[in-house]
Parts: structure tokens; sequence; C-alpha cells
């Protein structure tokens, strides 16, 4: 049998050199199987490199093992897409996807482990029941995934007798480390264990740890301990090897009752049946391309190449008008309005406040999420350039929390879709609204009334009734960058067509600049 374990790949080289040992641990607790190695991002060889190697080596039949601890994103998408392209490449060979690790019994065997050794490392002796175990979770954006840490954390709570347990996460979900370490601090507990629910080490167990000694300076009265995060151990290296046999043996198990992509969960339905796509194609041997500059490895980003139809449209467009009293930074959202609306005219009355054209950039590189008032926005957007910048989009307006908004506050679905935007993602955001004035209007107030502070927000609604004015309202709503128009023209392709045209600007200078 083939093992590849496929680990996500860091930054970080104290998290390559364990992932690394680990999978010598593996190599050597299962001596009768090929055993390589790759990651997802970042780090080399690469997921298809341990693979070839792999076959090299005689296996026809290879466990794809992910080496994370559960199944989020990367375990439902990004190593699946990674199995499909081996499928393709090898196929005389039978590849199988393991399941995540999750919560092994030998998992929640190390995680006593751990808890035990930081406890024996401090010379007081307090009671479990007067001690809060503190929970460090990744954080993802999958609630399933989230949902496991806090199961993690209970099921120590109970087996372990601890007085209470706070569950935290270093990113993406919230409570974040430090505000879950001040919260678990005014509980009143003697003793704070803080529990890293992390393989390995890295930036972010770094950062867990800082977290805690700033704590314990602060509070001086409540003795902080930090347990290990799992790392290299046997238990672990086991977990791995059970998964690879049950991949094989056809009995590879996820938690599919409680997966966004599959049933509708509270707050993601609009995921169910979402494309599986990878989102770490950018990184994936980034570091071996940056230090190493392998002679394979091409630009981390392409510049956009339209269709000879369209580039002769642009030609077209470009030289039927004089664009010279525009900025330079406009020309391309611009000359995509004439070409989406048919119009030279059309741009005439387009509005940009200052700086726009960079927030809006800036904002789909660092944020990369844009959310849209109706599905016709979303549909428009570039899905090439979307996946090839790692751009997540989001539109309510058809959710069923969407639909109780509307009912129960008297608003238009569209702006219980915006106001349900405001809550989900904070300022992190694009907005690009193309068809409803109801949403500028709610975008507007809570900009006003709320200190809502998206990156940029589009406005370019078509129609005759509040159409006018809520254009009006956002473009004297100073505290954001606001691109739109006055009069009645607009509607959902226009929208789309400024966020494209922001999205190919984004994608050229990262491809002029090799990684940005």
């Amino acid at each position: 049998m083939g093992i590849v374990v496929a680990g996500h790949g860091s930054r970080d080289p104290d998290a390559v050199r364990e992932f690394e040992a680990l999978v010598a641990l593996v190599r050597q607790r299962a001596p009768d199987d090929i055993v390589t190695h790759g990651y997802l991002e970042f780090a080399s060889p690469t997921i298809a490199e341990a693979a070839a190697a792999n076959v090299e080596r005689g296996a026809r039949q290879v466990a794809l093992v992910p080496g994370v601890l559960l199944a989020a994103r990367h375990a439902k998408n990004d190593m699946p897409a990674e199995m499909q392209a081996l499928a393709r490449d090898f196929p005389d060979v039978d590849f199988h996807f393991g399941a995540p690790m999750s919560l092994d019994p030998k998992l929640l065997q190390l995680a006593q482990e751990r808890i035990v050794e930081a406890e024996a490392m401090s010379p007081e002796t307090v009671r479990r029941s007067e001690t809060c175990l503190v929970v460090v979770g990744r954080g993802t954006t999958d609630p399933d995934a989230n949902g496991e840490v806090a199961k993690l954390a209970r099921m120590l709570e109970e087996g372990m007798g601890f007085g209470a347990v706070m569950v935290c996460y270093s990113g993406t979900a919230q409570p974040l480390v430090a505000d879950g370490l001040r919260r678990a601090a005014r509980l009143g507990y003697r003793r704070l264990v803080v529990l890293p629910f992390f393989l390995f080490d890295g930036v972010l167990v770094k950062r867990i740890y800082n977290a805690a000694d700033e704590l314990a300076q602060r509070e001086p009265g409540v003795e902080v301990l930090k347990a290990r995060y799992f790392g290299v151990h046997p238990l672990v290296a086991d977990v791995m090897i059970d998964r690879a046999r049950e991949a094989i043996e056809g009995r590879a198990a996820m938690n599919c009752s409680l997966c966004k992509y599959r049933v509708q969960i509270v707050g993601f339905e609009q995921q169910v049946g979402e494309p599986q796509r990878a989102h770490h194609v950018a990184v994936r041997g980034l570091l071996a391309r940056e230090g190493e500059a392998k002679p394979e490895a091409g630009p981390l980003y392409k510049t956009y190449v339209p269709h000879p139809i369209e580039a002769e449209s642009f030609q077209i467009i470009a030289a039927g008008r004089d664009w010279s009293g525009f900025p330079s930074d406009q020309l391309t959202v611009l000359q995509r309005i004439v070409h989406t609306s048919g119009d030279f005219n059309a741009v005439d009355d387009f509005y940009f406040s200052p700086g726009a054209i960079d927030s809006g950039i800036r904002a789909l590189l660092r944020c990369r999420r844009i959310v849209t008032d109706v599905t016709m926005v979303q549909t428009g957007l570039k899905r090439e350039l979307l996946e090839q910048l790692g751009i997540d989009t989001w539109c309510g307006v058809h959710d069923r929390e969407t639909h109780l908004m509307s009912g129960q506050y008297g608003i238009t679905r569209s702006a219980a879709g915006i106001r349900r935007a405001w809550e989900k993602f904070g300022n992190d955001v694009i907005v690009a609204i193309g068809d409803a004035p109801t949403a500028i209007a709610e975008a507007v107030r809570l900009i006003r009334e709320h200190g809502w502070r998206p990156q940029l927000v589009v406005g370019l609604p078509v129609g005759f009734v509040g159409t006018r004015e809520t254009k009006e309202l956002l473009r004297r709503s100073l505290q954001v960058p606001r691109i739109t128009n006055s009069g009645t023209r607009g509607g959902s392709p226009w929208a789309a067509s400024v966020v494209n045209g922001l999205m190919i600007d984004a994608l050229n200078g990262l491809a002029a600049g090799g990684t940005g």
C-alpha cells in the first residue's frame, strides 16, 4: 500500500521540520508501506510530486491522508481536488482519500497527556475543579470544524473534571485567542491551562503562547499553564496509519450530516452544492519557487488574457472616444462599463470617491470577499478571476434567514441581505449593489448609524423608484470609498463589470510584481 501524507505547509521552518519528523515516524510504524509526503501550500514537495514518487516506487493502491486535524476547506475542497488531478494523471493507480484525524480517541488520550504534562510543570497543586481549560482551535469558515473544537473541549472538561472550559480560535472564528483568554481569566479560577488544538508548531502556535504569557503578566493572581500542541507523537502517527487503512478498505468516514456543502446549515445555506475547487493553487510550492528557483516553476500569477473577440472589442472602445479626461486608474473599470452597456456616454455620469480604485484593489487582495445584493451581480463576476485571486462571493437574498428578517423588519430581501452581510462579515468586504435601491439605502444607514465601514461600496442599481435618491445618498457617504453614478441607468451587469475591472487590475498588478 502507498500512503501519501498531505500536509498543509507553512512558511515557518519549525512546522515543516515537525511535519517531516512525523512522516518519518509514520514510515517507521508502517514498514511494509510506501510512505511519502507533500504539501498544499508554500513548502515542497507538492502533493503531486509526493504521489509521483509513491507510484515510481511501485504503489498501485495509494491512500491520500490529510495531515490535518479537522474537516474544513482543505480537507473538503483542496485535497480532494489534488486527488482528482492525480487520478487523471495516473489512470492505472487506485487513489483513495482518507478522512482527517478528527476527534479520534487516540487524540483525546494525547490531549490528556499534554494537559497532565503542563500541570506537572507547576510547583502548585490545584484541583481541576479550580481550573479552567482553554482550548484554542485554528478557526475556519466551516462551522462543523469549529464545532469539533468545542466538542473536544467539552469531552476533556467532563472527562478530566475541569471546573470550566473556554473555547477560542487563532483566526477566522470568534472569540479570538486574546478575547478568550481575557474571558477565562474573569471567571475567577485559580489556574488556566491553555491547550492549542494544533498538530505542529508554527506562527499561530507561537502567537497563542505569546498571548498566554501576556495574560499571565496582566493577571498575576491567575496561574497560566501552557500545554504543548500535539506534535510528533506515536499516537498521531497511528491515527494517520489508521486513516490510510480505512481509505483503502473503503471505510473512510466524513461528518457529512453537518457538512455545509451537503445540507443547509444555519447561516451557510448558500454553500450547499458549491462546486469543489481548490483555493491553494497560488501558493503551492511557493517557498521552493522563491528560495530554490526551480526551473519548472512558472509565475505565481498570470496576466489576464481576454478572449480574442473581447480583446477586439476593447481595442474599438479605446479608440472610440477621447479618454484623456479620465484618470488612468479608472480606465479599466470605465471601459468595461462601455463594453457592458454598448454606450460610450454611459461613463460620463460616473462618480469615484478619491482613492476608490486603490481601496477596491487592496480589499480584493486582503479581504477576498465580495457581497452582492442579488445573485445576478454574483453570477456576472468572472469565475476565472475569482479563482485565481482566491476571492469568495456572498449573496444572502435567497437565504431563509434573509426571508425571516425581511418579514420581521418590513424591509426588502435585498436590504435584509445587506444587513446580514454587515452582521456576518463586518468591515472586511466589498459591497456590489446592482439591482435594489433599498440595498443602497440600508448600506448607507448602517454606515451612518452603526459605523459600518466596508472597504468599497459599488452602487449602480437601475430603475425609476428611489434610484437617483439612494445613489446621491451613497455619493454623500464620506465615511467609505464608493463608486456610483447619477440618474436611472445601471444594473447588475454594470456592478459586476466594475468589480471585474478591479479584479483584472489586481491580477495584472500581481503578475507584474511576481508574488505580489
